[in-house]
């Protein structure tokens, strides 16, 4: 599988997301999820698109975000997730938008 991209953008936050497979490490801003968001409330919104669909220790993925508070970014990486999982495999996209991950 080639590198898939993707942009989620939530208030003023904007996050660029490159997904390949690999064993479910997520990096942000080239540092590990936990300790970029020390929260594991904002840790789960992040995960939520890859636990819904069950593939959560399927896809590395690294993440370069900007701008706004860190409930923006993590919004905005969640976005940036659903997109490339949808851009993986399209017929994902009405389990996730049921969930309300697309918009």
């Amino acid at each position: 599988m080639e590198v898939i991209n993707a942009l989620g953008r939530r208030k003023r936050a904007i996050a660029r997301i490159y997904v390949s497979e690999g064993t479910g490490k997520i990096t942000i801003n080239k540092i590990d999820i936990s300790q970029y968001f020390p929260s594991s409330i904002l840790q789960y919104v992040v995960k939520q698109p890859l636990n819904t669909l069950s593939v959560a220790e399927k896809y590395d993925i690294k993440v370069n975000t900007y701008g706004g508070g860190f409930t923006g970014q993590s919004q905005a990486v969640r976005l940036a997730i659903a997109r490339a999982l949808v851009k993986i495999n399209p017929e994902d996209k009405p389990a996730l938008r049921a969930e309300g991950f697309m918009t």
